[in-house]
């Protein structure tokens, strides 16, 4: 580190990590109500204001516990919406708050049920499409709901069907089933009864990159984002009518995934494509002038997080990149944009660094899109290199069909700040590059998928950014199984490492997911190894550092949540206790209150300060103090507390 950086004031984790302020900022369809989520009594719930007067604010929800995240208005305005789990299992449950009495419901009180919305129409306000499992765990079943009643009426009963696509008329107009292949078959509905034959169907290769994207309200036109017969998947129109397709929109480097479509008519009107960094493109004229009106104004990037039924006032975020995200109300009629909230405001002057996007060969000649940020002090010349060699965290994406973006990263400005060069890399089978990119890692857990991340490693260090002999690995899901797989596999490379809910043992693993993912089973052994077979079964032990714990040689920091549905707590008491067994040292870290990741942010604020402070001990970074940031959360300290400065300490307070 420069002595520059080791001047820079110190980000406290709480203004990167507690709650913010403000977030998802909405206006209701009919332009009448502004809605957010913010705390209350410490506890992120929803407000509402008349858009009129903001400053009217008030509080319509009561949650103690566990924050809610998102929320949606009823199409008629009546009400906002939002689900909610209980302590991260991920059985979301759909409720309502009626905006003129207040009062709450529960729209769906069963237990062990996850609720889907199939249909929502811009014409028929009152009524939903649900999917339930209450049923049976496995499959959905199709409901209508009635939204000023909270009655459900049973649409079609499901024991076949992955899921389904309505019209704006909610009309069920189709059903989704994976095929033998791992690919997908499409299904006609017709009166509620799904057709024998698909009309249309994928292989597996394009499992991951075609999808309907709903229709027009008219129901006249179907979207697709289709990558049968290319590479990248583009953006398709299809005529309900005679099946013929028009192509709207195409990318040789990067998939189209993300559309703005007109809130009444659901016609495309633009698409983003997101290769580095992200570039809207208008198909509506109306729309480019909207956008090319905003860009002048907004520094970095932005986008639209709700629009009124007339489409005259927008909901429109803004991410800076070295500021925090801000939100403002657009009003396309007058032609102003108006401040509505800063998400962050405690990091305004703060050091945030920039986020360097850059490309990365693979050993065998895959590109390697990545994003690089650098500590304070450490690049005079803003190059995106370092002058000297820096201490460095491979912060590794989940999914692991997921994707690192270009933008403001809390996790990369902690690290950044405590004085670490942060490399992300989508390494292969990572979305939104194609689907050649996303199949080269088919099976190649620990494997192929596993060598992009040290090729990036390598590459870091032959560039002058990264000292070789610190550098540690840390993520979440795949990402804590990668960190899992490179303290074993690649021992070598890693001075230590940070596994948040990672799986140890690929077998255990597949055996334990949720049963509403058993109809998609045949993409994850397509993709990872079938364990009813011999050979996908040893491919899997193979990948699994579970049998390979006893050559773990350097610091591992675990943290696991007790609930987690898709990574079950036993994938890292299973790794613990064989490091335990094999006399290895580990810190592991336990949430009897989360699922997979950290809802509650005093258990994200413990989680980061454990972390720091381990990793300032390893790599010889800076750290804030552990302080008392342990006493709010629910950690529980397993094993190994001795290992991380102060952590001993912070549990005696």
């Amino acid at each position: 580190m420069t002595a520059q950086s080791d001047t820079t004031p110190l980000i406290p984790r709480a203004a990167l990590f507690g709650n913010p302020v403000r977030m998802q900022g909405l206006i209701s369809p009919d332009g009448q109500w502004l809605s957010w989520i913010a705390p209350k009594d410490g506890v992120l719930n929803i407000w509402i204001a008349p858009a009129a007067d903001p400053e009217a604010a008030r509080a319509v929800t009561s949650a103690t516990t566990r924050p809610i995240r998102q929320h949606f208005w009823a199409p008629d305005a009546s009400a906002v919406m939002y689900i909610q789990d209980k302590g991260g299992d991920e059985n979301f449950l759909l409720y309502r708050v009626d905006i003129a009495s207040g009062a709450e419901t529960t729209l769906t009180p069963f237990e062990n049920t996850r609720v889907d919305l199939v249909g929502a129409s811009s014409t028929i306000k009152d009524r939903l499409l649900l999917g339930l499992n209450n049923r049976d765990p496995q499959w959905h079943d199709v409901h209508m709901l009635d939204l000023a009643t909270g009655a459900l009426e049973l649409v079609i009963e499901n024991n076949a069907y992955a899921g389904f696509m309505a019209d704006d008329n909610l009309v069920l107009r189709m059903a989704m089933r994976q095929n033998e292949a791992g690919g997908t078959d499409y299904f006609r509905v017709t009166d509620n009864v799904v057709e024998a034959e698909p009309f249309e169907t994928s292989a597996m290769e394009d499992a991951l990159t075609t999808a309907p994207a709903g229709y027009t309200a008219d129901g006249a036109t179907l979207y697709w984002i289709d990558s049968r017969g290319r590479d990248t998947a583009a953006l398709f129109a299809q005529d309900t009518a005679t099946g013929a397709k028009r192509l709207i929109a195409e990318d040789e480097r990067a998939d189209i995934t993300s559309t703005l479509r007109h809130p009444v008519t659901g016609e495309v009107e633009a698409y983003a494509v997101n290769y580095l960094t992200r570039q809207w493109v208008a198909t509506d004229p109306g729309i480019a002038a909207a956008l090319a009106w905003l860009g002048e104004r907004l520094e970095g990037d932005f986008g639209v997080n709700s629009r009124t039924d007339d489409d005259t006032v927008w909901i429109v975020w803004n991410d800076p990149l070295t500021r925090p995200v801000r939100t403002f109300i657009y009003d396309r009629v007058t032609q102003t944009l108006i401040p509505f909230y800063v998400s962050r405001p405690d990091l305004e002057g703060a050091p945030l660094q920039p986020m360097h996007p850059l490309e990365i060969a693979s050993r065998d000649g895959l590109t390697l899109p990545c994003y690089l940020t650098l500590p304070p002090g450490s690049d005079a010349d803003g190059d995106g290199r370092p002058d000297a060699p820096v201490p460095m965290v491979l912060l590794v994406h989940g999914g692991p069909w997921a994707r690192d973006a270009y933008g403001f990263n809390s996790a990369h400005q902690l690290l950044a700040n405590r004085g670490y060069g942060v490399l992300s890399v989508n390494f292969r089978g990572s979305t939104g590059f194609g689907k050649g990119f996303i199949n080269a890692g088919n099976k190649q857990w620990g494997l192929a998928m596993h060598d992009d991340l040290i090729d990036a490693v390598d590459w870091a260090v032959a560039q002058g950014i990264a000292q070789k002999d610190k550098v540690a690995i840390m993520g979440g899901s795949y990402g804590g199984y990668a960190t899992l797989a490179g303290l074993t596999f690649t021992s070598e490379v890693f001075a230590c490492g940070v596994d948040i809910v990672g799986p140890s043992n690929l077998e255990t693993l597949l055996s334990t997911i949720p049963p509403y993912w058993a109809p998609m089973v045949k993409i994850f052994h397509e993709r990872m190894g079938d364990p009813s077979t011999e050979e996908g079964l040893a491919l899997l032990r193979a990948a699994s550092p579970l049998y390979k714990a006893d050559q773990i040689t350097k610091p591992l920091l675990i943290a696991q949540g007790a609930n987690d549905p898709r990574v079950k707590q036993s994938e890292s008491d299973q790794i613990v206790g064989a490091m335990q067994a094999a006399g290895i040292p580990v810190t592991y870290v336990l949430y009897p209150d989360e699922g997979h990741g950290f809802a509650r942010p005093e258990n994200s604020i413990a989680f980061y300060a454990i972390a720091e402070n381990f990793l300032a001990e390893c790599l010889g970074g800076r750290a804030e103090p552990l302080g008392d940031a342990l006493a709010p959360a629910s950690a529980q300290i397993i094993e190994g507390a001795g290992h991380v400065k102060g952590l001993e300490a912070a549990l005696v307070t």
